[in-house]
């Protein structure tokens, strides 16, 4: 059976992909989480991952890093990972190269913490720039394949990449179009994200660099974690 090492669920979005897409295509594993107990985690998580992050995949003697690597490891194992149509397929790995690599001013400003919502100081033209272009990808996803999941009828890994995102929406009130929206609602739902999101808020840590990112970036108005007292 494949290992799946994550981090914790409140924070954070790389460890989410994988989890999400193997779950919700019943991919079985058997998670191995590893909290953020330190500023710097590098030597802890070097115990299991060759780049010291998470996630990292381990099938029997293979070790396989990075979110995107993981997924096209798991697409040679399971066709059903990306979409089976060529034109759909060739736009979602677009798509989920496109927010592996991009999108930097939505991950600095709205770091992921799915537990808390947020009212942002101020919204630059940055990440207003990174929320339109999210819009315009998930717009014409669902517009082009039929939805209801962004490359068509069935949940793929373009679903999983931005997932994150998702969450990220629902924290900090970020507008976005009626379709987006509704994609959004669609997603939070699922049962593997319920499922995510229960054991997020009941995480007993908070990570202090996570933590102030967030109150750097606006007003805390709603925390429904687990409080650390209890």
């Amino acid at each position: 059976m494949y290992q799946l090492y994550i981090a914790n669920k409140n924070y954070s979005s790389w460890s989410l992909r994988p989890w999400l897409l193997m779950r919700a295509l019943d991919i079985a594993f058997e998670e191995k989480l590893r909290p953020f107990l330190a500023a710097d985690n590098f030597a802890a998580f070097r115990q299991f991952a060759p780049n010291g992050k998470v996630p990292c995949l381990v099938a029997g003697d293979q070790v396989v890093w990075d979110s995107m690597g993981i997924v096209e490891y798991l697409y040679e194992q399971h066709a059903q990972v990306w979409p089976a149509a060529s034109a759909a397929r060739t736009w979602a790995r677009c798509a989920s190269a496109e927010m592996h690599s991009g999108f930097n001013t939505l991950r600095n400003d709205c770091t992921m913490n799915i537990g808390i919502r947020v009212r942002l100081n101020s919204i630059s033209p940055a990440l207003q720039r990174d929320v339109e272009r999210i819009d315009e990808l998930w717009s014409q996803g669902l517009g082009n394949f039929g939805g209801p999941y962004l490359a068509g009828g069935k949940f793929t890994a373009v679903d999983a990449f931005y997932a994150p995102v998702v969450f990220r929406v629902r924290t900090y009130g970020l507008a976005l179009s009626a379709a987006a929206e509704a994609y959004v609602a669609r997603i939070l739902v699922l049962p593997a994200m319920l499922d995510w999101e229960a054991a997020a808020l009941a995480e007993p840590y908070r990570e202090t660099a996570h933590e102030a990112e967030v109150l750097a970036a606006g007003q805390v108005l709603a925390d429904w974690r687990l409080p650390l007292d209890s």
